[in-house]
């Protein structure tokens, strides 16, 4: 897949037909391992074919078989299925601050302010 979408990018960007070793750079440039036979694959099905038609085809194929849409989920086939159990809470403890009433704001241990 990537080998396609490098050599689409590559006509895009203005190279009519692109080699193996133009899709080679393009992925290099971007630090991706080339898998040699599936490039050469590619390339070998795509020469002398117009890239527009071969889309066309395709997009005629896609039509046939729907895009599909998520589907509800089918009948559990009479199976019993349990609710999840409730989630029990445990009531929160208010944290205490250890030093509580033993220092203020300046170190001191009184509640006076001076």
């Amino acid at each position: 897949m990537r080998h396609l979408a490098v050599y689409l990018m590559l006509v895009i960007g203005g190279n009519a037909s692109p080699t193996a070793e133009d899709v080679t750079n393009a992925l290099a440039a971007a630090g991706v391992e080339v898998d040699a036979e599936r490039l050469a694959t590619l390339i070998s099905e795509l020469e002398g074919k117009d890239l527009e038609e071969l889309i066309a085809l395709g997009t005629e194929k896609l039509m046939v078989g729907g895009g599909g849409g998520g589907g509800g989920g089918g009948d559990s086939g009479g199976a019993t299925v349990e609710a999840p159990a409730a989630v029990v809470e445990k009531p929160k403890e208010e944290e205490v601050d250890a030093l509580a009433g033993g220092m203020d704001m300046f170190g001191g241990e009184g509640g006076s302010d001076y």
